[in-house]
C-alpha cells in the first residue's frame, strides 16, 4: 500500500495524456448507432414494418383508394348499362383450357329459359360459344369524373358476348361494376368524414382541455349527452330531416356531414384528456411568457405532440362511418339512386327470398368486411408505431 499524504499536503492528480475517445466508456455497434441516430419518424417507420398484418393492410387500402381514381376505366360496364336479356343472371366462372386446349380467359356464352313451375330464369352455359375476356378494349360510353368522354376500359366481354364475373341484379346491371362505382362514394364519405370530425374534435376539444374552466364544462355535458343517445336512431332522425326534393349531390355531402358531426366527440375527449396533461409542460409556459396566442399554442405545439395518436384514432374512426353510410342507405335514409353506394346496392338484398334464389347480390358485403378489417388492422398497427421505444 502506498502510504498516505501528510496532512496539508496536496493531493496526487493525474492527467492522462491519451487522446480522448468519446466512445471508451460505451462503445456501440453499427445496428445500435444506427438505431440511436435515427429520427422519430424512421423509428416509428421500422416499428410500423413489424406488424406485418398492418403493412398489408396500408398496401391494400392504397390500392382501394387509387383504385377509386380510375374507376370508370376498371368497370367493364357503365354504371347504368342494363342488360335485358340477362336479368338476374349468376355469375359465370372464368376459365382457361376447353376441351384441353388453353385458350386464355375467356366465359361461356349463356342460354335462358323460363322455368313455369317457379317462374325464374334458368341460365346454362353453352360449351361450343367460347367467348374471350378482352383486355384494353372499346366498351361502354363513360364521362370519366363526369368530365372527359370515354369508352376504354381494363377489361370488356367478347364483341356480342356478356361478362357478367359477379352476376347481374333486377335490372340486368352488372354487380361488379357497381361495386366498383359504389367503392367511389362509400369509401370518400369516410375520409370526408373525418375531416369534418377531426376539425371539430380538435378544435373543441383544445379549447376546452387547454382553456379549462366553465368552457370545459359545458362541452363536457354536451359530450355526455350526445354520447347517451342510441347512434342508429339519431343517424336516422338526422338523415330523415333532409327533404326529398334535394339533389343526391347534395344528400351525400348532407350524409357526410351528419357522420361528422356525431363523431367528433370521442375525438374531442381524447384530444382534452391530452391536453389536460400537457399544457403544464415548461415548453407551453415559454411560448405563453413569449405571448404567443391560444390557437397558436394549441396547434403548433399541443396537437403535434400527439399527432399519432391522432392518425390511429381516425383509422379506426374511419370503418364506423363507412358502416354508418351502409346502414343508412341500406335503411332508405342515407343515399338514393342514381347515386351508387355499397349500402345502396345491399337494398337489393334486403328480403329472404331474394337471398334464396339470388345470393350473390349479397357480393358487396365483401369489400365492406375487407375494408373495416383493413382499417382496423391498419390502426392497431399506428397505434403500436406511435411509442416506437416499447
Amino acid at each position: 500500500m502506498s502510504p498516505l499524504p501528510a496532512p496539508g499536503a496536496p493531493l496526487p492528480h493525474y492527467v492522462s495524456t491519451a487522446p480522448f475517445d468519446p466512445q471508451a466508456t460505451e462503445s456501440m455497434t453499427a445496428a445500435q448507432s444506427r438505431i440511436h441516430l435515427a429520427s422519430q419518424k424512421k423509428l416509428m417507420w421500422w416499428k410500423f414494418k413489424q406488424h406485418k398484418l398492418a403493412l398489408i393492410s396500408g398496401v391494400f387500402l392504397a390500392a382501394v383508394y387509387l383504385m377509386i381514381l380510375i374507376v370508370e376505366f376498371l368497370a367493364p360496364y357503365g354504371l347504368h348499362t342494363r342488360n335485358v336479356d340477362f336479368i338476374h343472371a349468376p355469375p359465370q366462372p372464368i376459365h382457361f383450357f376447353d376441351k384441353g386446349s388453353f385458350v386464355g380467359p375467356f366465359v361461356y356464352g349463356r342460354g335462358m329459359t323460363l322455368d313455369l313451375d317457379t317462374l325464374h330464369r334458368v341460365y346454362t352455359d353453352r360449351p361450343n360459344d367460347v367467348q374471350p375476356i378482352r383486355f384494353f378494349c372499346r366498351g361502354d360510353a363513360y364521362k370519366f369524373w363526369g368530365v372527359v368522354a370515354s369508352n376504354y376500359h381494363l377489361v370488356c366481354p367478347a364483341i356480342g358476348g356478356q361478362m357478367f364475373l359477379l352476376g347481374t341484379d333486377r335490372l340486368g346491371r352488372d354487380v361488379l361494376s357497381r361495386i366498383l362505382y359504389g367503392a367511389r362514394i362509400s369509401l370518400t364519405i369516410g375520409l370526408i368524414g373525418i375531416s369534418i370530425s377531426f376539425v371539430l374534435g380538435i378544435v373543441i376539444g383544445g379549447l376546452a382541455g387547454y382553456r379549462g374552466g366553465i368552457f370545459d364544462l359545458i362541452v363536457q355535458r354536451l359530450i355526455e349527452v350526445l354520447q347517451s343517445l342510441p347512434s342508429l336512431p339519431l343517424w336516422m332522425a338526422l338523415a330523415a330531416i333532409m327533404p326529398v326534393t334535394w339533389s343526391p349531390i347534395v344528400i351525400y355531402f348532407g350524409i357526410t356531414v351528419i357522420l361528422g358531426i356525431i363523431d367528433w366527440t370521442g375525438l374531442a375527449r381524447a384530444v382534452r384528456s391530452k391536453l389536460l396533461a400537457l399544457r403544464e409542460e415548461d415548453y407551453v409556459q415559454a411560448a405563453q411568457l413569449m405571448g404567443a396566442s391560444t390557437p397558436r399554442i394549441i396547434g403548433r405545439h399541443l396537437v403535434p405532440g400527439f399527432m399519432s395518436h391522432l392518425i390511429a384514432s381516425a383509422t379506426i374512426s374511419i370503418p364506423g362511418m363507412i358502416l354508418g353510410e351502409t346502414a343508412l342507405s341500406f335503411l332508405g335514409l342515407g343515399l338514393r339512386p342514381p347515386i351508387t353506394s355499397w349500402g345502396i346496392l345491399l337494398t337489393e338484398a334486403k328480403s329472404v327470398s331474394v337471398i334464396a334464389f339470388y345470393p350473390w347480390l349479397l357480393y358487396p358485403i365483401i369489400p365492406v368486411v375487407l375494408v373495416i378489417l383493413a382499417f382496423n388492422f391498419l390502426g392497431d398497427g399506428l397505434r403500436d408505431a406511435a411509442d416506437p421505444y416499447k
